[in-house]
């Protein structure tokens, strides 16, 4: 028996002017744009943790999630049956890729060996529904932030068996990832920061957080998976402060220890807030470094000050996010990534379709608004406007490296003053992009 009866068939494509809440009105994944169908540009990708794993509960109160297929159990047996009904919904939907962490699609055992035998157990289903609906993994992770043992922080513990009890773990998902086809590979460091620096030995954890990636590089490589590694960007949250506050901190880390040719970035809306940022300016933070690879598509309210995790809707932010993506060359092995829950409120299974169709819809949307603005090129061509004195004369000189202060300073004194500033008519950019919406 189907765990959506709703929805009889895969969600179709009606066009802007339907009123059917069960069909996109945007995403038309065959739609060519920029030469690539839109299903290629946007590779949406369902995750396994909320959409599957959410009970709903929050501080104040338990779960109020009805999903009957399940049985009230943490078995293997019923782990097993939750990934058919994940894959019902990721067809149904035609999501062309899932995500998950190790401990969302299997139970963790009483031992490690338990652990890893209840994960072999669960991907073998995974295999066998990836082979039967061509659902694709984009990326699999371990959770080393759940589990009291990780309660300092997994990488950056100040216990070295937790280190290595970390490391056998992410060892064993980067393996069953290779083994189901996985494109990448994501790290999120949840408890690795400090909630208080007088206990904390920062360049030691640091070193020891670099000590780990490069030894997943290394097992990586010695297993044959080439696909690339993720750092995913957060400042706060379940810690004071993490070591992987934003694209810039990351970045500058993976720089620091040689780690830069492994990795990307995988950048969340709700994660740039809280770092005091825009998603856009995380997007051209990675994009500039040329290490822009997948994103988590959400949102957060602005009047709530944590990780919400709510899905995008809000077009003005996709478009944003899709014409940042466009320009540093679209998404290749990421994707689009809907790491969103539906609200608390949202109980019934019918509404993990309403949240991704509508996310869905606002991301092509985005897709199409920021395709029109490329097209164009009024936009672009104001940016090259403001910037035409860096284009021949002494601003072409200082970019290919011909001045030194102190002719700059002779060719000042020369001259005794700066051309006057052009304005910067951020009114008149904010009102072109309008016209595109």
């Amino acid at each position: 028996m189907p765990a959506f009866p709703e929805v009889a068939s895969s969600i179709p494509y009606e066009g802007p002017t339907s009123r059917n809440p069960l069909a996109f009105k945007h995403y038309d994944a065959d739609a060519v744009i920029e030469g690539k169908s839109m299903r290629d540009h946007l590779r949406f990708s369902v995750v396994y943790w909320h959409t599957f794993r959410g009970a709903g509960s929050d501080p104040f109160g338990p779960g109020t999630m009805v999903r009957p297929w399940e049985d009230g159990t943490d078995s293997v047996e019923n782990a097993q049956n939750r990934v058919r009904v994940a894959f019902e919904f990721i067809t149904k939907l035609g999501a062309p890729y899932y995500a998950f962490h190790d401990r969302d699609v299997a139970p963790e055992g009483k031992t490690l060996a338990e652990s890893h035998k209840n994960l072999d157990a669960v991907v073998a289903v995974l295999k066998e529904e990836q082979e039967r609906t061509g659902v694709k993994l984009l990326w699999g992770t371990a959770n080393l932030f759940s589990n009291p043992r990780y309660m300092h922080g997994a990488a950056t513990s100040c216990n070295a068996e937790v280190f290595a009890y970390a490391a056998a773990q992410v060892k064993k998902a980067i393996e069953v990832t290779h083994e189901l086809g996985g494109e990448g590979y994501t790290f999120w460091g949840g408890r690795e920061g400090y909630q208080c620096l007088w206990n904390t030995d920062m360049k030691r954890e640091q070193e020891h957080l670099a000590r780990f990636l490069h030894l997943a590089v290394d097992h990586a490589k010695s297993i044959g998976f080439e696909k690339p590694f993720y750092i995913e960007p957060k400042p706060k949250e379940p810690t004071k402060h993490q070591y992987d506050s934003d694209a810039a901190a990351c970045l500058n880390f993976l720089r620091q220890y040689d780690l830069l040719p492994y990795f990307k970035l995988n950048l969340e809306t709700n994660h740039a807030t809280l770092a005091g940022h825009t998603m856009q300016h995380e997007l051209e933070v990675a994009g500039a470094a040329g290490a822009l690879g997948s994103i988590d598509a959400n949102t957060g309210d602005l009047l709530l000050g944590w990780d919400t995790d709510q899905f995008p809707t809000d077009i003005y932010v996709t478009t944003q996010c899709m014409h940042s993506i466009l320009k540093w060359g679209g998404l290749t092995t990421g994707g689009v990534n809907f790491d969103a829950k539906v609200r608390r409120e949202s109980f019934e299974p019918i509404d993990l379709f309403y949240a991704h169709i509508g996310g869905m819809d606002a991301f092509a949307r985005g897709l199409k608004i920021a395709a029109a603005m490329r097209a164009d090129g009024r936009l672009e061509e104001m940016v090259r406007d403001r910037y035409v004195s860096w284009d021949s004369g002494l601003g072409a000189e200082i970019e290919a490296g011909e001045h030194s202060l102190a002719s700059l300073e002779q060719l000042m004194l020369d001259k005794g003053e700066a051309a006057p500033n052009a304005s910067g008519r951020q009114e008149l950019f904010e009102n072109v992009v309008n016209d595109y919406l």
